[in-house]
């Protein structure tokens, strides 16, 4: 998934997208140690969806905590 389309998800269905990632990548992983993977560059791919979708949550949760300064300097 790209990251702009990544950001304009809800909460909601930002964790659901992770969570369908990393079961893919569970499947995959699984395809791999059966020698059913034709492709694995999928492989890396999905890692790479995966820490793109996390990034936009830490972002979230980074942004969401920023109201009244930071760390308390001025």
């Amino acid at each position: 998934m790209d990251i702009s389309k990544a950001r304009e998800l809800s909460d909601q269905e930002l964790l659901v997208e992770i969570a369908q990632a990393r079961r893919q990548l569970y499947d995959l992983r699984f395809q791999l140690a059966t020698r059913q993977l034709s492709d694995y560059s999928q492989i890396a791919q999905t890692r790479r969806s995966i820490a793109r979708l996390l990034t936009v949550q830490t972002e979230r949760e980074l942004g969401a905590g920023t109201g009244a300064g930071r760390g308390g300097r001025s």
